[in-house]
């Protein structure tokens, strides 16, 4: 019987996942994803895409518990000995992977109300497959580790030093796939790899990191999920007094603004018509077309102060649903960002080629798949090998099941 981990990422409407060798980098045994949580009817992608016999308003435990049962019955001959989780927010405290114990466990559930359209699914999928495994290690892995490198002066807000002290930062988020892409530039740059690269992860949530040496050094996201970039329901960067005016002026309740600001912005309130991209682009109506001039309009802007952070810039990568795919909103961020030497090959950017800027552009700019599954599985191996080397150390078997996880 083959040894397995899963990895998994639990989204606030989906949920991806991935069965690796416990040993070795090869492709997934099996991967596929679950979508429209909470929006019904719910979806299995595998391969196919077909409705599952779940009730249209399913939660996450429900649908969680269904993959279980579905990764049991479907990865007969592999025993699944460890796992691996996205895990959104770290805080303070963890700045590497992190083995789930009960304490781990406690902080991060602490951490939820910070992130709270995803930290609390994330934790629904570690229970679910602590019941469904009890015993195998879990592995956390954070999107906020990678942005750890950014200097302190990148991280800290103009806020009394008591509340800088206390965690009050700007973490950045979406570090799991830059953490990927940072992988992967030595292959697709040359020698720009370890220059001044700017990655664009363009997706439903979006977000800009600045990178030298393949490390990051600044970031669009903040102390939330909520800062930076236009997304599909959030509305990024937002003069904080806006909120403080909804409250005191409108009698909006703390709850409807966050409602407001993390679910009804964006994309989707800009428009009043849908927070995904491809819709928009379709779509004849002037606010369509509104919002995606301020979602081209932000980025540019953004490129630019990353840019100065990074006192240049000799690469624009974009990765993401929309990165990957959205040829449209490509060309018009590289057309933007021409003032700094970036030209467009059109062709190679309708076809999703790697490279698509112009023979004559100072700037690089490619096109790169990301794998958050993956780079969560290589955590889970590292952790493994760790523990099988310790346990060779001290004479004994290793016993990644030992009982400090809850």
């Amino acid at each position: 019987m083959s040894e397995a981990i899963l990895t998994l990422n639990v989204g606030s409407s989906s949920v991806k996942y991935a069965l690796y060798a416990a040993v070795g980098d090869g492709a997934a045994f099996t991967k596929g994803h679950i979508d429209r949580i909470g929006l019904g009817p719910v979806h299995h992608v595998d391969g196919i895409s077909e409705p599952l016999s779940l009730p249209a308003d399913a939660d996450h435990e429900q649908v969680l518990d269904w993959l279980v049962r579905h990764l049991q019955e479907q990865s007969a001959g592999l025993k699944v000995i460890a796992a691996g989780h996205r895990v959104v927010h770290g805080g303070q405290r963890f700045a590497d992977a992190t083995r789930v114990t009960a304490d781990v466990r406690g902080e991060l559930e602490r951490l939820a109300p910070l992130v709270p359209a995803h930290q609390p699914h994330n934790l629904a999928g570690i229970d679910a497959l602590q019941r469904a495994w009890p015993g195998i290690p879990q592995i956390a892995c954070f999107d906020t580790a990678f942005h750890r490198t950014t200097p302190r002066i990148g991280q800290i807000f103009a806020l009394p030093r008591a509340l800088t002290d206390a965690g009050v930062l700007r973490y950045g988020f979406h570090g799991l796939s830059y953490e990927f892409i940072a992988s992967q530039l030595p292959t697709h740059l040359g020698k720009r790899a370890d220059g001044r690269v700017l990655v664009l992860h363009l997706g439903h949530g979006a977000s800009i990191c600045a990178m030298k040496n393949r490390k990051s050094i600044a970031t669009t996201m903040g102390f939330t999920a909520l800062d930076g970039l236009v997304m599909g329901k959030r509305c990024g960067e937002l003069d904080p007094g806006v909120p403080l005016y909804l409250m005191r002026e409108k009698g909006m309740s703390l709850e409807e603004v966050e409602a407001l600001l993390g679910g009804q912005s964006g994309l989707l309130g800009v428009s009043g018509l849908s927070d995904d991209m491809r819709d928009l682009l379709e779509s004849d109506s002037p606010a369509a077309k509104e919002a995606v001039d301020l979602f081209v309009y932000r980025a540019c802007k953004q490129i630019g102060a990353l840019a100065a952070a990074a006192q240049g810039i000799d690469a624009l990568v974009f990765t993401g649903g929309m990165g990957e795919n959205a040829a449209e909103i490509r060309a018009r961020i590289v057309e933007g960002c021409g003032w700094l030497g970036a030209t467009l090959d059109t062709e190679a950017n309708a076809r999703n080629d790697t490279r698509i800027h112009g023979g004559d552009s100072t700037v690089g700019a490619y096109v790169i798949a990301t794998n958050e599954e993956r780079v969560i599985a290589d955590h889970v191996r590292t952790f493994l090998s760790d523990a099988q080397a310790g346990a060779d150390a001290c004479g004994h078997a290793a016993q990644p099941g030992m009982k400090d996880v809850f």
